[in-house]
């Protein structure tokens, strides 16, 4: 307990002393949100499911089998009535504050906008926006729930999209030089929730070069022995103390 205090305390130094610091976060920052992980609760999925997540969530899968793409969708990965947690809160709060420079989320909630930051940037895009495939109209995400198989535009009939980006599709060209300059430029970086699984996502670290390197997460990742400070707890409850 005493080791865990004094990673705090040498976090809290850290934040306290740089105003070029930048967030990498994922999944482990929204559990505590109520969102669940779906790489964790595998066998959850799998029994109302004939196919494990990462297949549903494929891009070939959502262009052959797109009704039980969305049935997965509504139910797996949409959770309208989540709220940020102090994780969330801190980050927005250190913005505020001129400490900390952006976010950089694999996640696709929308959190850390709710919860008030400005510099986002969304590696794996939102479930916030959706898109007509045909004419780009836009709909939001309750447009989402409550529509019923696939949902389809109201101007042209075709079917709506999620912004977000499915296995085997690309990421954002733009977000993803974005994400290197300000990881480029950071004096700290900060990566918490998240395993560093996810690539190219988790390759961004690579661009690293600044003073501090934070890694805050639950389980073991493969930065741990590159960080300059590790703190192994849930991230909400570290940013909680700061």
């Amino acid at each position: 307990m005493k080791e865990y205090q004094t990673a705090v305390q040498k976090l809290r130094e850290i934040v306290e002393k740089y105003d070029n610091i930048v967030f990498f976060g994922g999944a482990g920052i929204s559990t505590e949100s109520g969102i669940p992980d779906f790489r964790s609760v595998d066998g959850l999925y799998h029994q109302q499911y004939d196919y494990p997540p990462e297949t549903i969530l494929s891009h070939t899968f959502y262009r052959s089998n797109p009704k039980e793409f969305y049935r997965f969708y509504r139910n797996k990965m949409l959770f309208p009535k989540a709220l940020p947690n102090p994780a969330h809160l801190k980050l927005a709060q250190l913005e505020q504050q001129g400490k900390l420079r952006a976010v950089i989320t694999q996640n696709i909630d929308g959190l850390h906008q709710a919860a008030g930051s400005k510099v986002v940037l969304e590696l794996h895009g939102s479930v916030l926006r959706n898109y007509c495939v045909s004419c780009g109209q836009f709909y939001d995400m309750q447009y989402i729930l409550d529509s019923e198989g696939i949902p389809v535009c109201k101007k042209c009939g075709n079917p709506v999209k999620p912004d977000v980006v499915l296995y085997e599709e690309g990421l954002d060209e733009k977000t993803i030089q974005a994400a290197i300059r300000y990881i480029k430029e950071a004096q700290v970086l900060i990566i918490g929730g998240t395993s560093l699984a996810v690539y190219p996502a988790a390759g961004l670290i690579d661009y690293f070069n600044g003073d501090h390197l934070v890694v805050i997460n639950k389980t073991p990742t493969p930065r741990d022995a590159h960080a300059d400070l590790l703190i192994q707890a849930p991230i909400g409850e570290v940013f909680s103390q700061l």
